[in-house]
């Protein structure tokens, strides 16, 4: 059996000009790039529609009434193609972008993903070939390079939900900050964070306090991690200070927990504050108050001991 070859063809041996020969053919044709749009069916197709000071090469609808807008490019992508695109898609309302290119860039596939995770609209990207097998007539072929998914909007949904998160966590960290400037300068000298802790040093390299928070709970620490291969060190210091417990609980004035964490490179001495979390905004000033007592009493506890290890 003979298998013919696809050949691929000069798209501008097809299609000498991009509106008038291309964009008109697809307006006439749009059922062609409607086959390879799954549930997505393209009507109402019209060409070099006014957007301001530039026209839309064709707009449409889909058949729930959504406005479709296409812009063609013959050629690689570019930055100006993609500023039309989203300018037609502001100007007309549009739910869905298409952009039909003859290869995309890396940076416009990267775009066009971010933009389908963190946009409402729907947008794809599509690569136009003009192809032949043998004699027969010159076809399209289109290729989605990339589109809208469940899993995209969900990616987007999460990265929003983090972004949220880490506003409100830099704002725990700001008024805790500033609440703690009245009480203790231990940490005047740094700025608050997205992070979901903020440390400063315990006068020795590789020892922290901490202040870490979840979304309903807090709390304050001495991390002891002096870095890369120092786990025996870390255990050390670690037994050192745990040799003091009872010394150290009763300045503290409640139970700490210590915690080797075996397997792991660093140790702490924490003590948790179930007063809430960045999530209980109406408990902030409560929890602030109580973290920063139970920071001074943390240092007031441990230093006498941590001048024994210099």
């Amino acid at each position: 059996m003979s298998i013919a070859r696809i050949d691929r063809l000069p798209l501008r041996d097809i299609w000498k000009h991009e509106a008038y020969d291309f964009t008109s053919w697809l307006k006439d044709n749009i059922d062609v790039l409607s086959n390879e749009l799954e549930d997505i069916n393209l009507t109402n197709p019209e060409s070099e529609q006014p957007a301001g000071n530039f026209s839309v090469d064709i707009v449409g609808e889909d058949e729930t009434g959504n406005v479709v807008v296409i812009e063609n490019q013959l050629e690689k992508s570019d930055h100006d193609h993609l500023g039309k695109l989203l300018t037609y898609l502001t100007a007309f309302e549009a739910k869905i972008g298409i952009w039909i290119v003859s290869e995309g860039r890396p940076e416009h596939i990267s775009t066009i993903t971010w933009l389908n995770e963190s946009s409402a609209a729907d947008f794809y990207l599509f690569k136009i070939e003009a192809i032949k097998i043998e004699d027969s007539n010159p076809a399209p072929l289109f290729t989605l390079i990339v589109g809208p998914s469940e899993e995209s909007k969900e990616v987007g949904e999460k990265k929003k939900e983090m972004a949220e998160r880490h506003k409100i966590r830099n704002y725990f960290w700001e008024q805790l900050l500033e609440r703690a400037k009245d009480k203790t300068d231990l940490h005047s000298s740094i700025s608050a964070s997205t992070y979901s802790w903020i440390a400063t040093g315990a006068g020795i390299s590789g020892l922290r306090y901490k202040y870490t928070v979840t979304q309903h709970a807090a709390a304050v620490k001495l991390y002891i991690d002096k870095g890369k291969e120092s786990q025996e060190e870390n255990y050390r210091i670690f037994e050192k200070l745990k040799s003091h417990k009872e010394e150290i609980e009763n300045i503290f004035g409640e139970d700490l927990n210590w915690e080797k964490l075996e397997g792991k490179r660093a140790c702490r001495i924490s003590k948790k504050i179930n007063l809430g979390g960045y999530r209980d905004g109406d408990k902030w000033e409560l929890i602030h108050n109580k973290l920063i007592d139970a920071m001074i009493s943390l240092e007031q506890a441990l230093n006498p001991y941590i001048n024994e290890l210099r």
